[in-house]
């Protein structure tokens, strides 16, 4: 019993040049989860906030490239505009050359934000480090899963409002099918992301104690 109750003794910057000890539970908190992750976040708060922020405007710029990148692809006659002229080598250098500018214009953007969040976690003490916890991969997958079925169920509904259920899939032409999922993310944005994001803010906000 004495282990649960057992403290450590840490510094804490508290005032310009001056230090003082305080106490804080030891061990896992497994028992009470917002215990670790309260106390992480009321010293790290702003460079959660960073990374969350620097998380979506990543995920918004790699929408804004395969949109830029379809245009494109159709400008310098890369690929057809109407998908039934398409072959497989058309679908092939497509998927190449956007893989190409994805990772120049986002990926080493965020491979060096990346690296930079790596050094500053490498920096955090040994017990935060042990502490903190990423959660379980599984919910991850689930929730791709998840998404995959409603983008699916979206992109039929979106069909079917354009009035193109009945039309030849290989009619449809490039920019319509681009389109229509950029679409369909812009409503997910809106009725999931936006609440979500405003959620996350309050929940750090409130573990972290803020006022």
């Amino acid at each position: 019993m004495h282990n649960m109750h057992a403290q450590k003794r840490v510094q804490l910057r508290v005032g310009r040049g001056e230090r003082k000890l305080i106490a804080e539970p030891k061990g896992n908190f497994d028992g009470d989860e917002s215990g670790y992750r309260k106390i992480f976040l009321r010293r790290h708060w702003p460079i959660v906030a960073l990374f969350a922020v620097a998380g979506i405007l990543t995920a918004a710029g790699g929408v804004y490239v395969i949109w830029w990148f379809t245009g494109y692809a159709q400008i310098i006659g890369l690929v057809p505009s109407i998908l039934m002229l398409w072959s497989m080598n058309s679908l092939l250098m497509f998927t190449l050359h956007l893989i190409f500018w994805e990772l120049i214009l986002i990926g080493i953007p965020a491979g060096v934000g990346a690296a930079l969040g790596w050094l500053w976690y490498r920096r955090l003490p040994a017990e935060e480090k042990r502490e903190l916890s990423f959660g379980k991969s599984s919910r991850s997958r689930d929730a791709g899963g998840a998404f995959s079925t409603l983008l699916s169920i979206a992109f039929g509904i979106k069909v079917y409002i354009d009035g193109n259920w009945y039309s030849a899939i290989s009619t449809w032409s490039l920019d319509y099918v681009v389109g229509s999922c950029i679409t369909i993310l812009v409503w997910f944005a809106a009725i999931f992301a936006i609440p979500a994001i405003l959620g996350v803010v309050w929940w750090i906000r409130h573990k972290a104690g803020l006022k």
